[in-house]
């Protein structure tokens, strides 16, 4: 409800862009979508461009355009439906969400370390 709310009082001063920073974290997977279509709906009707920031692979399908970080470099850059076609091997993994591959490799090394 809180995020509702706060979507709701973004919408008063009627801007062009709006940016989500997590909108989705910590919500059960129903409630989520449901702002995910909420966000999509008034992307749509209002005109306005949305940036979001997130974590959770499922807005991709909602969004024209990707772009992915990795150790603080753009890793990608595109349509977001043609991610699922990149062969770039960090990429691969986040979008799949597999637990081995290059990314747990550098952080297994950056933890031994310490």
């Amino acid at each position: 409800m809180r995020k509702r709310v706060g979507l709701a009082r973004t919408l008063v001063a009627s801007p062009e862009i709006i940016l989500y920073d997590e909108p989705t974290t910590g919500l059960d997977p129903i409630t989520a979508r449901v702002i995910h279509e909420l966000m999509f709906s008034m992307q749509k009707e209002l005109n306005v461009t949305s940036v979001v920031i997130s974590h959770d692979v499922e807005i991709f399908k909602y969004a024209d355009y990707v772009a992915l970080l990795y150790d603080g470099q753009i890793k990608f850059f595109g349509e977001a439906k043609s991610i699922w076609e990149s062969d770039n091997k960090y990429i691969y993994q986040f979008i799949r969400g597999l637990p081995e591959g290059p990314i747990h490799t550098e952080v297994a090394h950056f933890k031994d370390k310490f």
